[in-house]
């Protein structure tokens, strides 16, 4: 056994296998957004506890609103899985993401926790975690699966 490249493996991962993991997180949470966005769309009364979580928010134009959000997550969740437009796309349903932890997710946090408790509790919602994948995703590009990398290596070569 090669101990030295164990060791190196261990401590700073594998640029080989980067590229997978950038296709791995980035179809996995785009095809959940997909199909999200589809029960919301597609399924009878699936934008209905999007409008009431709007509602209880103060939003304006609730009903517009959730078609809209569920179009987005739909779109943009497509767009991922594909790995077409994935920055853009990225950028879209990390708004989305932010605006639902900031109208509802951080509601559903205890009320009068310390700060680091807070922080803990916070940072365990998955709206937040979402948000920092779609961050990676943008700053990483969408790996070298993708119609995105594709279509660059066509247009500038």
């Amino acid at each position: 056994m090669d101990w030295k490249r164990l060791v190196q493996f261990a401590l700073s991962g594998s640029s080989d296998l980067e590229q997978y993991a950038i296709l791995l997180v980035r179809v996995s949470i785009g095809l959940f957004f997909a199909i999200s966005g589809a029960n919301k769309l597609f399924v009878a009364g699936g934008t209905k506890p999007v409008y009431e979580t709007l509602v209880k928010a103060k939003v304006p134009f609730p009903r517009q609103t959730a078609y809209f959000v569920a179009g987005v997550e739909f779109v943009c969740g497509s767009l991922l899985t594909v790995g077409f437009l994935s920055s853009p796309a990225s950028a879209a349903l990390l708004i989305d993401m932010t605006v639902a932890t900031f109208t509802n997710a951080v509601d559903t946090l205890p009320k009068g926790l310390p700060p680091l408790n807070w922080l803990d509790d916070f940072l365990y919602l998955p709206e937040v975690l979402y948000m920092l994948f779609f961050v990676w995703l943008i700053c990483s590009g969408p790996g070298k699966f993708s119609v995105d990398y594709w279509l660059v290596g066509k247009l500038w070569t």
